[in-house]
């Protein structure tokens, strides 16, 4: 059994000429803020945490008041609060797309479950407070911090995988398959899923916000980019192969990590995509 489903922790509302270049700022979208819940078999793991029990001081800690306008959220339902609610046990593991602080404010939430990323974002992580004023906040040192944390470090294996030259097969059957998209942050990842159907799936964090920019590669805009991508080149090399997965893949579904629109119409949790 592979299934996952798409956990909604918040979301906000913008516009899609502020999430990418070349968007229309008449037509609005909905932001989402989600975890995503996995299932293999008997295991289970949750690949980002979405906003936590805390969230809300960890916001009005560390965000910068001149960002609060921009980068916002609404109420939150915590990932921890619905797991309770549906009788699930936490996760024993979460992956990270990347440490920024919407995919990272629930680890303290989960002190139980081993923390994987790459070693590259670990050390983006250890040194966030270098990350000059433009990108202030974009990593919180409350939700990272923490001596607690159960961090796990992977690399990628030599082993194409798609059209990425490097990968690492969790399960070892091709199902749920880890490769590299560096740019955004150094240590960003992506996800590739093989649901029971044969549904094909690849989550891309924030390599790009909406999927409306992927068939044309379109970065974000240039504010955009300025306060939250470290190499906007590596960044838009990964937009790229985004792309060409796509144009490779007609079938593959795209999951930006704040795309509400592409995750409603997979349904949320406690709804899963089989």
């Amino acid at each position: 059994m592979v299934e996952f489903a798409v956990v909604r922790t918040s979301q906000s509302t913008s516009r899609q000429g502020l999430v990418f270049a070349g968007g229309s700022y008449l037509r609005p979208v909905d932001i989402a803020f989600s975890a995503f819940l996995v299932r293999h078999g008997d295991d289970s793991f949750l690949f980002d945490s979405g906003l936590g029990l805390r969230v809300d001081e960890q916001y009005g800690t560390e965000m910068p008041r001149w960002k609060r306008p921009l980068i916002w959220y609404g109420s939150v339902d915590a990932a921890k609060t619905q797991l309770e609610r549906a009788g699930i046990a936490p996760p024993s593991r979460i992956v990270l797309s990347h440490g920024h602080w919407d995919h990272a404010s629930a680890l303290v939430d989960f002190p139980q479950a081993e923390v994987w990323t790459t070693p590259a974002e670990r050390e983006f992580l250890k040194h966030a407070h270098d990350c000059g004023p433009l990108r202030r906040g974009s990593v919180m040192l409350s939700q990272v911090s923490s001596p607690s944390i159960r961090w796990h470090e992977f690399g990628f294996e030599p082993k194409p995988f798609r059209n990425f030259e490097s990968s690492l097969d969790l399960y070892g059957d091709g199902t749920i398959v880890l490769v590299p998209l560096a740019g955004h942050t150094p240590g960003s990842i992506g996800m590739f899923l093989t649901v029971d159907s044969g549904r094909r799936f690849l989550f891309c964090g924030d390599t790009v916000w909406n999927a409306s920019a992927i068939p044309k590669a379109r970065p974000k805009t240039f504010l955009a980019r300025a306060m939250v991508d470290s190499d906007a080149t590596e960044t838009q090399r990964a937009v790229n192969r985004l792309r060409d997965a796509l144009v490779a893949d007609p079938e593959l579904t795209i999951i930006p990590a704040h795309d509400a629109a592409v995750q409603d119409r997979l349904g949320l949790f406690p709804s899963f995509v089989r």
